[in-house]
């Protein structure tokens, strides 16, 4: 039997010839074929007891997940990736009652601003809820996709002021950029979010708000050349750090979660420079996708190769297991927009390696992580990969996409 990405592989192997011969095979990874039969029901089989045990998990009185107990702030965000999952199955919609009551509990928690959170974290909420209510037809899911548009688009930063009182200009370390929300310093990871949200609900790739957010991404891409802040300066990583500020309190001084790292520079000094590391690249280069940028782009191309230089399951490079599930699907996101079934990690020398088909490295990677009851958990509990229900949607959505 012919599963939905098998059916799409002579057409996307005649793509993949044209574009190979215009573009170096080296760049994008050599032989181009379709996920092989054997992942595919793999993944068939892992996603069926990850569907299954969230189904199990689904809260009773709301109708969410991942509620929390009385008193204390939901978070709508892991209902909406949950729902996500979900929805990316060819069996399930929104007539189904889980789904249906998923809905309505992310409806439940739509503000006067057009935002969709409770109390805390609307960037984060918002953003997820966006990409799950792109996926359902029902009228006033619908009607709820614009205000929520327009209230992301309204957190980012563009000619407010900061803590300092300076204008938030195309010359500001934040212009561009996406926080948590209110006052909250901009980061990739929100910007990331909220530009998927955008590009689930469809808005055009030339809306200002993905070009605006090309300039926080420079800014936060460990390449001198495009880089105009003095952490930047000589490096040439390629990759993507946090944020161009670690707090209010310290505009521009650039951070990264993965710390520093020993750069040499062209005349031979050696000096300190912040760390890339694997989920905060794949965001970033997925964001430089969905806002259109060429594919020979240097920005593009300098994160794609610091990715080949970093290819791995095993863990989220220069961050261990931390945010190791977070990693995956941003991973998955990001090479099914690319659009090549294949990458070519570089060895240290800088040549090609032999080239890897990533989904199907991925499935079996997910699948061997999975736990008998259908569900996964990161036991590096940071950023809340300690909650099976938020991990085994992370794990869910990077399968969806692995197949898609």
């Amino acid at each position: 039997m012919m599963h939905k990405r098998m059916a799409r592989s002579v057409a996307a192997s005649l793509a993949a010839i044209a574009f190979a011969a215009a573009t170096a095979a080296s760049v994008l990874g050599g032989r181009s074929e379709a996920i092989d039969d054997k992942h595919y029901k793999l993944a068939r089989q892992t996603i069926e007891k990850a569907v299954a045990y969230l189904r199990s998990q689904q809260d009773e009185a709301t109708g969410g997940w991942s509620i929390p107990e009385e008193g204390k702030p939901h978070l709508p965000g892991v209902t909406a990736l949950v729902l996500n999952g979900l929805l990316m199955e060819p069996t399930i919609d929104d007539s189904d009652p889980a789904v249906r009551r998923g809905l309505d509990y992310l409806l439940s928690k739509r503000q006067s601003d057009g935002g969709i959170y409770d109390s805390i974290l609307p960037n984060y909420n918002t953003a997820l809820a966006l990409s799950a209510l792109s996926r359902s037809t029902r009228s006033d899911v619908i009607a709820a996709v614009k205000p929520a548009q327009d209230f992301l688009r309204s957190l980012q930063w563009d000619g407010q002021t900061d803590p300092d009182g300076r204008v938030i200009d195309k010359s500001h370390p934040w212009y561009g950029g996406a926080g948590y929300g209110g006052s909250s310093r901009p980061d990739n990871s929100n910007l990331n979010l909220m530009l998927q949200g955008l590009h689930d609900s469809g808005l055009d790739c030339n809306d200002p708000a993905f070009q605006r957010a090309v300039a926080f991404l420079q800014r936060t891409q460990m390449l001198d050349a495009v880089n105009d802040m003095p952490y930047a300066e000589g490096s040439r990583q390629g990759g993507f750090i946090y944020a161009t500020s670690p707090s209010k309190d310290a505009i521009g001084q650039g951070e990264s979660k993965a710390g520093v790292v020993e750069e040499t520079l062209d005349d031979g000094s050696v000096v300190s420079r912040l760390r890339c590391y694997g989920s905060m690249t794949y965001a970033g280069f997925k964001s430089y996708i969905y806002a259109n940028l060429d594919r020979d782009d240097q920005r593009v191309v300098a994160a794609h190769d610091w990715l080949r230089r970093h290819y791995t399951l095993d863990e989220n490079p220069g961050m261990g297991m931390q945010g190791y599930y977070y990693y995956l699907v941003t991973m998955s996101r990001a090479l099914d927009a690319w659009g090549s079934t294949t990458i070519t990690p570089l060895n240290r020398d800088g040549t090609p390696a032999e080239p890897r088909d990533w989904a199907n490295d991925l499935i079996a990677k997910i699948a061997s992580l999975q736990r008998p009851d259908g569900s996964f958990v990161n036991e590096s509990d940071r950023w809340m990969e300690g909650d099976p229900v938020l991990v085994t949607a992370y794990a869910l959505l990077a399968l969806q996409h692995a197949i898609d």
